[in-house]
């Protein structure tokens, strides 16, 4: 099985909604969930993984909105995700860990930055180029938060457009490559609901196979 160190739980995106998405697919992936990444993560430690989901905003975790990335005291920040997917990591970001602002560090390193949302609603989520981490996946429709996210990365590769009536058109996944590694990004996924519903699975499952470099 494919080791996945898996960081969640921020004060909007609480953890129990991950760990509970992400347990059919316990015999498929050996996730290491943690929740309050500032004191935990080092270089060494991340580099051990073939495969890092973020789905956790710059928040130490859901009961303290401190920024979890800080120069100085926090070992692994954007730079060090960078550099360890330069290195051949495989970095998926997945909702809530696009809600960077403009400038971050972390806008540079995944190439996007957060707009916001409407209120929760019907989201449209469709397949607009083809690609392996979309190969066995249909277009598919959740209740869900319907991101808009700035694309600043003149490299993204994008395979998925989302779509809602309070929403519009938006981007809802894209892949850079990024030195020997690479990197996804997808927007959905902000409730328990998308994480069960089969297609969205399927999507989860190839966007880390195709991390890990094995599609």
């Amino acid at each position: 099985m494919i080791d996945v160190l898996l960081l969640c739980d921020d004060l909007w995106h609480p953890a129990e909604v991950i760990e509970l998405g992400i347990k059919p697919l316990m015999n498929l992936y050996n996730f290491t969930v943690i929740k309050t990444a500032k004191d935990i993560l080092t270089p060494e430690m991340i580099a051990k993984y073939p495969v890092i989901i973020c789905c956790k905003g710059n928040a130490v975790n859901s009961s303290n909105s401190s920024p979890w990335f800080e120069e100085g005291v926090t070992e692994v920040c954007p730079k060090e995700f960078e550099e360890y997917v330069r290195k051949g990591g495989g970095f998926l970001s997945l909702h809530s860990g696009n809600t960077s602002k403009e400038g971050d560090a972390y806008t540079d390193f995944t190439g996007n930055y957060f707009v916001g949302h409407p209120p929760r609603c019907t989201v449209d989520v469709k397949i607009t180029a083809s690609h392996p981490i979309v190969d066995t996946v249909r277009d598919f429709t959740v209740r869900d938060e319907h991101y808009n996210i700035k694309l600043t990365a003149p490299d993204a590769a994008i395979f998925i457009k989302t779509y809602s009536e309070s929403g519009g058109e938006q981007i809802g996944g894209y892949t850079r490559n990024m030195g020997k590694g690479r990197l996804c990004v997808l927007t959905p996924g902000h409730t328990l609901s998308v994480w069960q519903q089969e297609d969205f699975k399927q999507l989860l499952c190839n966007a880390i196979n195709w991390c890990a470099g094995i599609i």
